[in-house]
């Protein structure tokens, strides 16, 4: 029998018999583990139960656990749903997660507005909308957008329409993309029957569609209005054109979602294969992390909970490679399609297509020995999402600050856009108001510095950037907000990102926020901390420097500014100028052999490592020669 946590132990006698959620919580409260279970007491007691076989894995993170929460529901339905949105909120090290599934980019269609639009989104929200997707595949989501665009003539405008309504068209009317519902000439109806069509068109009927438009390009013929069948001509065209290169797979008709896997060692991918009335229409795929050590059928039942019941379309039949120990319920959960295994037939070789298809991406991540192509997507969309940001962070601005023993305290700002460093908007400070006599003080220098590049930025009309990040704790990111607050930005976006645990704080916000170690939206804040860290150093390391050898300078009689900027250019150091001979700096304007002399001998007296002075008697001053 393990050892039992007192906090966990205390629990365990009084767990419900019933359907619920449970997650294993670490010393700090992080969630390490989310589980379902159809009894949840004999479930979670089996974990420290003396017989109980786990994996390494396993074994890890019942070793690290010390807390433990329970949540029951009422059926294994229920639990199968939030043990998804549980794991997708918290990214538990231990559950098997989807590599960066919030990514992906859905084509969004707004039907609950009487105007609706049409356009691309990474966010899901329960709004009324039809989202199609996800699109693992941007190519293919910015094709369907353009045949949208040009057959269709969705608005593009963000009016609120009817309440909003311009005085005049935009170049979109004019140049025949749109046909002008905001100044009344295209009615409701028509532009309702309209989008009806893009979603039918979105939807992968594409048939339907070059069915709608024959009818009414026929109707437009019969009432005479020749421009309008023309339009619909032109249309049906672009639809014909758009069905050709279609491959068609007789497979008894269908609608049919096909699910493909494949697996090596500690890497698996999983591909979907869509088929609506025969037609292919495409394919996505996702790539799975943390599958060590779990069977395949566990892979794959996490592939299908977190990714198959959110799904806004689904067919008919889902043809599954191999059976899971959660089929039963997933079947209850998504009604209305079959799941269906097939060993044999035309249906097995859609199976072999699609994992055809797996073993293929995956051999592809293999070789390439990275972080799949979805992994790398912008960072910078994901570092908007991860922090909750109205707008995407295109641009950012990082603070650090330097010190070295309490002198030449400086700052650093680097700029990013776009997810890549700006070295024009890269900035260096050396801190005024903080008094190096009383020791360096972090807090307040970084105020100053903060206050000082905002004030400059409002002062000059330069743009602001869309995130600040702070290199530091809660601590600077007072500072910041102190200073920004007497600047009137009290309200711009503002982070810190502490290097210890690499937490990110956020004001107003007591807990601070974990991105997963893997994720390009915490390598975008590293890459940025990092090359602000760097600028701070190597301007600290300059103004030392320059300190140091000014302060050596300027301890000699007789060497001013101008002999000083001489000595430093020719010679480059001040151990340079140590190493000189009196003829070498006799060469320069202003001095001779017997001023050079006496400067070296004061300059090498002024370093206790330095040999002794020479005793060599003075050079005698020549006599002046008299004519």
């Amino acid at each position: 029998m393990r050892q039992v946590p007192e906090a966990i132990a205390a629990k365990l006698a009084h767990l419900p018999d019933t359907p619920g959620v449970y997650l294993w919580k670490d010393a700090d409260g992080t969630v390490l583990y989310v589980g379902k279970a159809k009894r949840l007491k004999p479930r979670v007691r089996s974990y420290f139960g003396s017989d109980h076989e786990t994996s390494p894995k396993t074994r890890m993170m019942v070793e690290q656990a010390a807390d433990l929460e329970t949540i029951v529901v009422p059926s294994e339905q229920h639990a199968l749903i939030l043990e998804y949105n549980l794991i997708k909120e918290h990214r538990p090290r231990f559950n098997i997660v989807l590599r960066d599934d919030k990514s992906y980019p859905y084509v969004k269609v707004t039907v609950q507005e009487p105007y609706p639009r049409v356009f691309v989104t990474r966010r899901l929200v329960n709004d009324g909308a039809r989202y199609f997707g996800p699109y693992t595949d941007v190519g293919a989501m910015r094709q369907a957008l353009n045949v949208v665009k040009r057959i269709f003539t969705v608005r593009s405008c963000r009016f609120d329409m009817p309440s909003e309504m311009p005085e005049r068209a935009c170049l979109d009317y004019y140049i025949k993309r749109c046909k002008g519902p905001c100044i009344g000439q295209q009615s409701l109806a028509d532009y309702g029957a309209m989008i009806d069509e893009v979603v039918v068109f979105l939807d992968g009927r594409t048939d339907e569609v070059v069915r709608r438009v024959k009818e009414r390009m026929s109707a437009a013929s019969d009432a005479m209005q020749f421009e309008r069948a023309a339009e619909l001509r032109d249309a049906l065209v672009h639809l014909q054109k758009m069905e050709e290169p279609t491959v068609i797979l007789d497979v008894e008709g269908g609608e049919r979602d096909v699910v493909g896997y494949a697996r090596d060692g500690e890497d698996a991918c999983v591909t979907i294969i869509r088929i609506r009335g025969g037609k292919l229409l495409g394919r996505d795929h996702r790539f799975l992390e943390h599958v060590e050590d779990e069977p395949d059928a566990a892979v794959l039942g996490a592939y299908l909970a977190s990714s198959y019941i959110g799904a806004t379309e689904r067919g008919r039949e889902l043809l599954l490679p191999f059976d899971f120990e959660d089929r039963p319920v997933f079947e209850e959960t998504i009604p209305g399609t079959s799941v269906l295994i097939p060993q044999r037939g035309s249906r097995r070789e859609l199976i072999d297509l699609a994992e055809q298809n797996a073993r293929h991406l995956l051999e592809e991540f293999k070789l390439a020995g990275v972080e799949v192509d979805e992994r790398a997507a912008d960072p910078v969309y994901e570092l908007g999402r991860e922090l909750g940001l109205q707008k995407i962070p295109r641009s950012l601005v990082c603070f650090d600050m330097s010190t070295a023993q309490g002198k030449d305290n400086v700052g650093s700002i680097v700029w990013f856009e776009n997810g890549r460093p700006k070295r024009s908007e890269y900035r260096t400070m050396r801190v005024k108001s903080v008094d190096e006599a009383h020791g360096p003080d972090d807090f307040a220098s970084m105020r100053e510095v903060v206050h000082r590049f905002f004030r400059r930025r409002l002062e000059e009309s330069k743009p602001l950037p869309d995130l600040i990040v702070i290199d530091g704790g809660k601590g600077q990111l007072s500072a910041a907000l102190a200073a920004l607050t007497e600047l009137g930005l009290e309200k711009h976006p503002l982070i810190s990102l502490a290097k210890k645990d690499e937490e990110v704080f956020m004001p107003g916000r007591s807990e601070s926020l974990r991105l997963p170690r893997r994720s390009p939206a915490l390598r975008l804040l590293q890459q940025a901390r990092d090359e602000a860290h760097r600028t701070a150093v190597g301007y600290n390391r300059k103004r030392r420097t320059l300190r140091t050898v000014t302060s050596e300078l300027l301890k000699i009689p007789g060497v001013g500014p101008v002999k000083r900027r001489e000595l430093l250019s020719h010679f480059g150091s001040i151990q340079g100028i140590r190493d000189a001979t009196p003829e070498a700096v006799a060469e320069l304007p202003g001095w001779s052999t017997r001023s050079a002399q006496k400067m070296l001998d004061a300059l090498k007296a002024s370093d206790p490592t330095a040999p002794a002075v020479s005793d060599a008697p003075p050079v005698p001053t020549p006599e002046p020669h008299v004519s």
